[in-house]
């Protein structure tokens, strides 16, 4: 059975926010491995889906959003997206609205199958903070910040005094 309230954000996500909540990030939160490079599009997605990831997977491999294990999150992102693209442009071709047998005007199948796949992908977007709204509460720090750790190990290992 679901937890009641909003789905927990993932700790990446959290962390780019600047931890709205203040409150204690999970320590023990399984972290996978992340390749050097962002993983490759599955060869079982359509071109179109194959070229939306190609554009989305190298931002979000560098923001910490895209491990091994979310392949298959962002896989059926880019498909609904291929689905989105696909259904828009039978709307384009054949119209909103079709004839029936009848000869009576009908709402085309091509609509319901895009609005169904918008709102499929919307859901797949939040997840990973690719809508404007969630992008407006990431906070990214600056690369130029110190890093403490690599500072102390620079110095030879001697402490920083600090007055």
């Amino acid at each position: 059975m679901p937890k009641p309230g909003p789905k927990p954000r993932p700790t990446a996500l959290k962390k780019l926010q600047g931890n709205p909540g203040k409150r204690a990030l999970p320590a023990n939160e399984p972290k996978p491995k992340t390749s050097k490079s962002a993983p490759r599009a599955p060869s079982y997605l359509s071109k179109p889906a194959q070229k939306e990831w190609r554009r989305i997977s190298k931002e979000l491999h560098t923001l910490g959003l895209l491990t091994k294990v979310d392949i298959p999150a962002l896989a059926a992102y880019c498909q609904c997206f291929a689905t989105w693209v696909d259904a828009n442009e039978k709307i384009q071709k054949h119209g909103v609205l079709i004839k029936a047998q009848s000869g009576f005007p009908m709402q085309s199948p091509y609509l319901a199958i895009a609005n169904k796949a918008m709102v499929e992908m919307r859901k797949w977007l939040v997840e990973f903070g690719m809508t404007p709204s969630a992008r407006s509460r990431v906070e990214v720090s600056s690369d130029d910040e110190a890093d403490p750790m690599e500072e102390f190990l620079k110095s030879g290992g001697k402490p920083k005094v600090v007055k």
